[in-house]
């Protein structure tokens, strides 16, 4: 269901009035929400709307709420044509694009070293990730994923969305080589017996947040999971989940 704030309807932060421009915010985890929360409160000057269920986004929804742009930080579902082909669409995406299309960007970026990268923000097109640029801000990848996700948070809420709400920037095309990212699957999490004692400790952090299915190894009967790692003169001390495996199928 749809986050409803004050009491109001259509997911508003508060009343509509007809002479403030209108605005829409879709996305997920609750980084996010904490933070599209605290934009309503900044910009009281303007109709914000909160989207945080995937069904909500229709077409028929957003032609009645008509907004200026709808903004899409953290959104993992494609976003249906007759929306970003009708509506100022802003997707955000945590690589300095050209470099980093595609799916998985932290965790892509962090499994090959990188510990700097921007927080892009792009208009929306059929060919994913290939939008024309908005603006970009610098984001440091140092910490866990859930602590790297929130920082980025801080930034596309306090200063990116802003930034274009009220300046509307002209966009430029897409510079530069095309590397493209490979989403990430589950099964991917496992931790790989060759990976060095620092590949493990990255493995962990990258995919230690909320909703990613974290590092992971099988040890006999039971699988288990890696969080909150620290890395020390000697290895990594971390929080570990015990699941007992069920490989027998189902009666």
């Amino acid at each position: 269901m749809s986050l409803i704030i004050n009491r109001v309807p259509r997911n508003m932060c508060h009343e509509k009035r007809d002479d403030m421009d209108s605005v829409i915010i879709a996305t997920t985890h609750s980084w996010n929400i904490n933070q599209a929360k605290n934009l309503c409160k900044a910009l009281p000057d303007f109709n914000i709307s909160i989207i945080s269920d995937k069904n909500e986004l229709t077409f028929e929804k957003i032609k009645e709420i008509n907004p200026k742009y709808i903004f899409f930080p953290h959104w993992s579902w494609i976003i249906p044509s007759d929306i970003y082909e009708n509506f100022s669409c802003v997707v955000f995406h945590m690589t300095d694009l050209p470099f980093g299309r595609g799916g998985s960007p932290l965790q892509n970026l962090i499994s090959r070293g990188i510990t700097e990268t921007k927080i892009t923000a792009i208009s929306v097109k059929e060919e994913v990730d290939s939008g024309d640029i908005y603006l970009k801000e610098p984001l440091s990848l140092l910490g866990g994923a859930e602590e790297i996700y929130i920082r980025a948070a801080e930034i596309v809420f306090a200063k990116m969305i802003p930034f274009i709400i009220k300046n509307n920037p002209i966009t430029s095309p897409q510079s530069g080589k095309v590397v493209h990212f490979v989403r990430r699957t589950p099964d991917m999490s496992e931790i790989s017996p060759d990976m060095t004692i620092d590949q493990i400790f990255d493995y962990i952090r990258m995919l230690d947040a909320e909703g990613y299915p974290k590092a992971f190894i099988k040890f006999g009967g039971l699988k288990l999971s890696f969080s909150r790692p620290k890395r020390t003169n000697r290895g990594i001390i971390s929080d570990v989940e015990m699941e007992i495996l069920n490989d027998k199928p189902e009666q």
